[in-house]
């Protein structure tokens, strides 16, 4: 099993997000003792239906276990939202003390139904699938490309196990997430344009596009993204400008929130990553940019990123923002040799930017500098960017 390096508040209550099967039960049953913890999981329908009809069943167990209590775990909270109402009461009143821990793969429900999102009485955390560092020496890259690194991947032997897995996913994930929670009024047009999503991951989104494409109007795909937000298995990376306003003229770029899903979603699972590729160049971008925002979300969680695409058509493929620290330009290069040739962008745009640290990271072991960039070996950038 491997070691996730999550640290949360050890005496405030709190929420802990994240998409299905990143190992959030596994984490707080590893964590929380039995002796002085009650779990209540309404993954459970039995137990979602009894919340469901009697949230104050919540006290009543909390009164039944005894004055050793000390934590209680809701799992998959947004499933019962009105809990939420009592966990507010019992923060405030009960006596000793009690801390909750509350799950959840999704937000929508909450925040769109109103629910009591308890005022910061409760922290908020995210736990994504593992990260390299997490992985530590079992970590492959080849297998992250190719499969993602939710923790279930780890324990499948084969390559149709893998496979069948990250199709069952993409599956369970509509049916679970969208259709159980009636998010969507018709399945189909968010089956097609998930698909869609899958295959412009990594690119600016044509939101005119897709919508013609998937048979709805242009708002409609736009909450669709919302949905890919508030579920955590997706996000679109901004245009960088130094005003926010001018930011909005430029399109965002899209991206799931695991190599191996986007592969199921786009129906490549069957085919090989090979080195030298347009699809390995793109996988590897996308797994480095995944990499840093969750390894960031967990150190920096103010840090704030973006891309930078000039009117020439300059791109840089990650801006972050870290406050109090220079700006951090990154380029990323699948390559295992990198010359001036893929640092000229860089360099140009760094005189634009005299304050900023430019990196390009790469699979090329040989630590160098090349104008302003620093080009490293991205196990090594990820140390240098205090991320690792």
């Amino acid at each position: 099993m491997f070691q996730r390096i999550i640290t949360y508040s050890k005496s405030n209550s709190f929420f802990l997000f994240g998409p299905r099967g990143t190992g959030k039960t596994t984490l707080v049953h590893k964590r929380f003792s039995p002796d002085n913890t009650l779990f209540i999981d309404l993954l459970n329908p039995e137990e979602e239906n009894t919340f469901i009809l009697h949230p104050k069943e919540l006290e009543q167990r909390i009164n039944q276990f005894g004055p050793h209590l000390q934590n209680v775990i809701i799992d998959e909270v947004q499933k019962a939202p009105k809990l939420l109402d009592c966990v507010h009461g019992l923060i405030e009143n009960h006596k000793p003390p009690l801390r909750f821990v509350l799950t959840g793969s999704s937000s929508r429900k909450l925040k769109r139904g109103g629910a009591n999102l308890l005022a910061g009485r409760a922290f908020v955390y995210t736990l994504h699938p593992l990260t390299s560092v997490e992985i530590g020496e079992d970590f492959d890259l080849e297998t992250a490309l190719a499969w993602g690194t939710l923790p279930k991947i780890f324990t499948l032997p084969g390559v149709s196990d893998k496979t069948d897995f990250l199709r069952a996913y993409a599956l369970t994930y509509i049916k679970e997430e969208i259709s159980a929670e009636q998010v969507v009024r018709k399945l189909d047009p968010f089956r097609r344009f998930l698909e869609i999503t899958a295959q412009m991951n990594g690119k600016p989104v044509n939101f005119s596009s897709i919508a013609r494409d998937t048979g709805v109007d242009i708002k409609t795909i736009q909450s669709y993204f919302e949905i890919l937000e508030d579920t955590y298995t997706g996000f679109l990376l901004n245009a960088y400008h130094s005003s926010s306003r001018k930011s909005l003229r430029f399109a965002p770029k899209a991206y799931l929130f695991d190599t191996g899903v986007k592969r199921a979603l786009e129906r490549t699972l069957s085919g090989a990553l090979t080195p030298g590729t347009y699809a390995y160049g793109e996988a590897f971008e996308h797994f480095i940019i995944l990499e840093i925002r969750r390894l960031a979300s967990l150190r920096y969680p103010d840090w704030e990123f973006s891309f930078l695409r000039t009117k020439d058509g300059v791109e840089i493929d990650l801006i972050i923002d870290r406050p109090g620290m220079p700006i951090a330009l990154i380029e990323i290069k699948s390559g295992t040799t990198v010359t001036e040739q893929n640092t000229a962008t860089l360099n140009r745009v760094q005189s634009e930017f005299p304050k900023a640290e430019s990196y390009c990271l790469s699979q090329d072991v040989s630590a160098k500098k090349i104008g302003a960039v620093h080009c490293l070996h991205w196990q090594e950038g990820l140390k240098n960017l205090g991320l690792a």
